[in-house]
Order: structure tokens, then C-alpha cells, then sequence
């Protein structure tokens, strides 16, 4: 058994490269090998959002706090809040973050495979986010 205290790692500030705006991750769990499930506490600010990204072996979003929105390549851009849990299948092109004007977080949990959690790609826009895309 291995208890890693609450306050005990510190949050960190994901590279500009892949986010819009003010995030702060959090880690929860990282299991070690053959095991590969990673889970982390993401608290985006009002407008803040990944970049468009994929899971080799999907992501499960439980929403903890907030309101947020996400989207898949192609589809709407939906509203996502507290008590909400989101799956995306794996390769699913999709990104997600906190609505225009409300915070939110969520814990986001995904596996790897061959060492690889997530694929990143272009940023969200100005114009994806609103949906004047």
C-alpha cells in the first residue's frame, strides 16, 4: 500500500503549447508498471481550454467543480457541469475547458499506451471555442 498525502506533490502549470489560458494540474494518481492508468485534477479559469488532442486508449472526464464545454472533431460543442462525467473513445479528436465566463475542474483519467497518454495538436481558436467556426 502506498498513501500519498493530500498537498504532498506539487500542482504544476501545463505548457502553453497545449492549453488556452490560466490551468493548473494537479496530480492524483500515476500507477506504476504493467499497470498504466494516470489521473489528474485540471482547473481551468473562465475561458481557459486544451488544444484539439486524442487518447490512444481513451479519457474519462468526471467533472468536480464549475461549468466547462467540450467538443469532438465535427460535432457540437456541449456543456459539461458538476456532477457530469464525459468518456472519449479512444482517438477521439476532441479538446474541452471551462466556459466563457465559470471556472471549472475536473479529474481527467487516462491509460497509456507505449508509454503514451495523449497525442496533442493545433490549439482550439478564438472562433472554434465561441462555435462561430
Amino acid at each position: 500500500m502506498e498513501i500519498k498525502p493530500v498537498g504532498s506533490r506539487p500542482s504544476t502549470k501545463p505548457p502553453a503549447d497545449y492549453f488556452t489560458g490560466a490551468v493548473r494540474q494537479d496530480p492524483l494518481m500515476e500507477t506504476p508498471a504493467p499497470a498504466r492508468a494516470r489521473a489528474v485534477s485540471v482547473t481551468f479559469e473562465p475561458g481557459a481550454r486544451t488544444a484539439w488532442h486524442t487518447h490512444p486508449l481513451g479519457q474519462t472526464l468526471i467533472v468536480t467543480s464549475g461549468k466547462g464545454l467540450a467538443q469532438s472533431w465535427g460535432g457540437d460543442i456541449r456543456e459539461i457541469r458538476a456532477g457530469d462525467t464525459v468518456w472519449f473513445a479512444p482517438g477521439e479528436k476532441h479538446w474541452h475547458g471551462a466556459a466563457p465566463d465559470t471556472a471549472m475542474t475536473h479529474i481527467a483519467i487516462h491509460e497509456a499506451l507505449d508509454g503514451n497518454h495523449v497525442d496533442w495538436m493545433e490549439k482550439v481558436s478564438d472562433e472554434q471555442y465561441s462555435g462561430k467556426a
